[in-house]
């Protein structure tokens, strides 16, 4: 693999780890499932997009794309809050009106960045650019992963959690179900949202069909950051999911570049699958594979097992 290449796919990584967060507090978090990130990563790229090719400065739209990403969850909050709506159904429901409003907003299916100013374009002066820009992503990331922790780890996000864990109880507590939901769902597809934006200006294009798998990748990071590095701590949870997103981009930039099995690129799918089967599957593996070491004897046991004396003169 060469060195193109293998930044090339640890700054996808990094981009895809911002959707890694968004599948995070959703599925982990509020365990909530929500397929809507299929339609909120086109829409942040098609309002990025459309946004400085409109002359907007870059910051400004990727901000709008964030906004409309987070429109987007909670649109689905909406559906399955207020309309009672089954989870499931109301983010499939969000995600295919997505994909109509994203062809609104673009005009057609697809625009072109080339030439345009974008967030990166000032940092890419300072040195190779192969080197910057998975820098400049990586930095982005962290302060959301840093943002996300501490949210977490606040009183909110305390409330956020039991949510997730039993909304029976946070209910009888007081507090509202259906807020948490709202801003855990709108959180999250921000991040996709902020995601889509980075992924329309570092690839120089958006395209209506750019969210398709979105979640498949994001299922994958979470599962297989988790897997490699477990815990139960939160900032350990947050940067493992990260994590897992850039080696799922490296594994799979490995398996394709090498031409490993006879993989091309339109297998991206499969090994997709694969790794996700294969995280899923390696902890009941490492479980079966573990052997259970013998508890050492006590003193009570140790008496009782001692051998007796049948020479002993009572």
């Amino acid at each position: 693999m060469s060195a193109f290449a293998f930044f090339g796919a640890i700054e996808i990584g990094l981009i895809y780890g911002l959707v890694a967060l968004g599948v995070y507090l959703t599925f982990r978090v509020l365990d909530f499932p929500d397929l809507s990130v299929d339609g909120s990563f086109p829409m942040g790229a098609a309002v990025a997009a459309t946004a400085i090719v409109a002359g907007i400065n870059p910051w400004l739209a990727t901000g709008m794309a964030i906004l409309a990403g987070a429109a987007t969850g909670w649109v689905t909050a909406f559906l399955a809050v207020r309309c009672g709506i089954l989870h499931l159904l109301a983010s499939i429901l969000t995600m295919i009106a997505a994909f109509s409003i994203n062809i609104r907003i673009m005009g057609r299916p697809n625009i072109a960045l080339l030439g345009e100013s974008t967030i990166l374009t000032p940092f890419e002066t300072i040195g190779d650019p192969t080197y910057i820009r998975p820098l400049v992503v990586g930095v982005l990331v962290l302060i959301s992963a840093i943002f996300v922790i501490r949210l977490l780890n606040s009183d909110f996000g305390l409330g956020l959690r039991a949510t997730g864990v039993n909304a029976r109880m946070v209910s009888a507590q007081g507090a509202s179900i259906g807020l948490y939901t709202y801003f855990g769902l709108a959180l999250s597809n921000g991040f996709v949202g902020f995601a889509g934006a980075l992924f329309a200006q570092t690839n120089s294009f958006a395209d209506v069909t750019s969210g398709v798998g979105t979640i498949v990748v994001g299922l994958a990071a979470v599962i297989l950051g988790q897997t490699i590095i477990p815990g139960r701590k939160i900032w350990v949870a947050v940067l493992a999911v990260i994590l897992g997103s850039v080696l799922y981009r490296l594994a799979v930039a490995f398996a394709l570049s090498s031409g490993m099995f006879g993989l091309q690129a339109s297998d991206l799918n499969l090994v997709t699958a694969v790794l996700v089967a294969i995280a899923l599957i390696a902890p009941k593996i490492k479980g079966k594979l573990r052997v259970k070491k013998p508890k050492p004897p006590t003193e009570k046991s140790a008496l009782k097992n001692k051998p007796s004396n049948s020479g002993d003169v009572v």
